[in-house]
């Protein structure tokens, strides 16, 4: 029982004592008290007053005398009006440290056998250009909310859906065969996703071209559009794709097996995987036979053109188009094909998809549609919805080619780093440099999109997410790397970090504030999930590194004389990066033990 559970419980002891008053957990909260005031946890007595019939000052001094009396974890209290502020007793922090010690994966819950299968989607290319800066964001988000559902005791299913076809596929297949001239990743040195990307650029560069030159001609824009040979090339190449035509088929498996290639050293380098990837061109069609299926059960209708809709008014939306009057599919139907096909595979209570906001409307009406399709988790899927992440400079758009590259933003962030802290890795092996470079680098790209709540658009920064102070990854990873030299230099003078503490310590408030915020992580951990939001658990971190940062310069930790309290501190050293490097690790960021 934390420090927190048993205030709890004496608080409920206590009401019944004083007032005979039967009070419910969820009744009696225990705070943390705010800075200006002195105490570790605050109690908000106004809930009591109906029975203790006296005013707010007076029921909390009296709860506050019995606490004194009767829970031998509170040390002192005083009111302030209707607020209760308690003092916890040193010996109680250090008891609470002891407990954090013994516990290697302290605030996480590993699944039971019958814990929930959570399954959550993320990532979602398109196979005709690479990974950009804002797939970095969906795929870090991604990431760090599986590790975050895992950590609460969930059992989690990382699943990739690709978008493997469709018109924007051919573009990029058109125009290879047009301008490629047989060019291969091993032949041009490209990375297989670039070297599509280009082909997709390339398509659109020509498209315009003609579409200026019809313009020119007297043609208006969507006459031009209209007209365009290559755009009608293209739309040949789909219908033949769709009918099955061996040589387009063939064409499109090579340059797709180009891409994929491509993306996973991307994935690699990022530090993000799945546990099973799932294929628009497998999923389209099954999403059609349940379209089907649910039309002949009455759940849907179809209109005289033969498209196939369904009929959302009863729950406040419009009518929404599953099957297009050719027989072809749309979006929606593909996510069901997919949703089925997942249902198959694993026994989901949860589906979490990651996607931007702009796609909002879309899983309202894909929740509604599951669940009359009756799939178990259909009404209760959750959309994680994010929002758009920009540079300084503005927009980017990926058929003009003025996208960021993922690899390329990777890449400079490295090199980034690795000059941000020339002077820093000036001791250490090329190889050693190498390394920590890369941790901080990618560190700094993941944690500054990371803090930001991702409901929230965002502007990312290379420059300030670099910095080495303020509320950054490597601010966060250089506190890290300190907290492990002083236990190797403890540990090289011979001082061992005992597995408990003895109690009877007198601790300053800035240890016991530290040990404060170590016994909230679990807590943090639950509320990241709770919530889906892994910001919490960025900015817990920083709140704390902030914090041992002030312990640091304080107080004296190898010089300190008292080697009882010395060893505290090493062992409160040792705890804090400890909680660093799973809050980190949660995020995916690594730390470094020497920067």
């Amino acid at each position: 029982m934390n420090i927190e559970q048993k205030i709890q419980s004496a608080v409920i002891a206590g009401l019944k004592a004083l007032y005979q008053f039967e009070a419910d957990e969820k009744n009696v909260q225990v705070l943390k008290t705010k800075k200006e005031f002195e105490g570790h946890y605050t109690i908000v007595v106004f809930p009591f007053l109906r029975a203790s019939k006296k005013s707010p000052e007076t029921t909390a001094q009296e709860l506050g005398e019995y606490l004194k009396n009767n829970e031998k974890a509170v040390a002192e209290f005083n009111v302030i009006k209707g607020f209760l502020n308690l003092t916890i007793a040193s010996d109680c922090w250090t008891e609470m440290l002891n407990d954090i010690n013994a516990d290697k994966d302290f605030g996480i819950k590993h699944a039971s056998e019958d814990a929930p299968t959570v399954m959550i989607e993320y990532s979602s290319p398109n196979t005709n250009k690479p990974l950009h800066l804002g797939h970095v964001r969906n795929n870090l988000l991604g990431n760090a909310l599986a590790n975050v559902m895992a950590a609460n005791g969930n059992k989690v299913i990382k699943t990739n859906i690709v978008n493997d076809r469709g018109i924007h596929i051919c573009k990029s297949m058109l125009a290879w065969q047009k301008y490629g001239n047989g060019e291969t990743p091993a032949s041009s040195g490209k990375k297989g996703d670039h070297l599509i990307g280009d082909y997709y650029v390339a398509f659109d560069k020509h498209y315009k071209a003609e579409v200026a030159e019809l313009m020119e001609k007297g043609m208006s824009k969507e006459e031009a559009e209209a007209a365009s040979p290559l755009m009608k090339e293209a739309r040949e190449m789909l219908v033949k794709w769709e009918a099955g035509d061996p040589e387009v088929r063939s064409l499109w498996k090579m340059m797709n097996e180009w891409v994929y290639e491509g993306f996973d050293e991307t994935y690699k380098m990022m530090g993000v995987s799945f546990d099973k990837i799932y294929y628009e061109s497998d999923t389209y069609l099954v999403g059609k036979e349940k379209v089907l299926e649910g039309l002949e059960k009455g759940l849907f209708f179809k209109k005289e053109d033969g498209s196939v809709w369904a009929d959302l008014t009863n729950e406040g939306l419009d009518q929404k188009l599953l099957l297009r009057a050719d027989g072809t599919s749309v979006y929606m139907t593909q996510d069901i094909g997919t949703a089925k096909l997942r249902f198959d595979d694993y026994p989901i209570n949860k589906m979490i998809y990651v996607v931007g906001n702009e796609q909002n409307y879309h899983f309202q009406v894909l929740a509604i549609l599951l669940d009359r399709l009756g799939f178990e988790w259909g009404k209760d899927l959750v959309h994680f919805s994010y929002g758009m992440v920009e540079l300084p400079e503005g927009k980017m758009k990926s058929r003009e080619g003025t996208v960021v590259d993922a690899d390329d933003l990777m890449e400079k962030m490295i090199a980034t780093a690795k000059e941000a802290s020339s002077d820093r890795l000036a001791e250490c092996t090329e190889e050693e440099a190498t390394d920590i470079a890369r941790i901080v680098g990618l560190g700094a790209l993941k944690y500054f999109i990371l803090k930001v709540d991702a409901t929230k658009n965002m502007t990312f920064n290379p420059k300030e997410s670099i910095d080495f102070n303020g509320n950054t990854g490597p601010f966060i990873q250089y506190t890290y790397a300190r907290i492990r030299s002083i236990l190797r230099k403890a540990a090289e003078a011979g001082i061992t970090v005992p597995e408990k503490l003895d109690t009877g310590l007198e601790l300053s408030l800035k240890e016991e504030g530290l040990i404060q915020m170590l016994s909230e992580f679990p807590s943090v951990i639950a509320q990241a999930g709770s919530d889906y939001n892994p910001s919490v658990i960025a900015n817990y971190v920083y709140e704390l590194v902030k914090e041992y940062n002030q312990f640091y310069h304080d107080f004296s930790i190898l010089r300190e004389e008292n080697e009882e309290l010395k060893k505290f501190r090493l062992m409160l050293s040792q705890n804090v990066g400890k909680v660093i490097s799973t809050g980190m690790g949660l995020l995916g960021i690594e730390v470094p033990e020497r920067m």
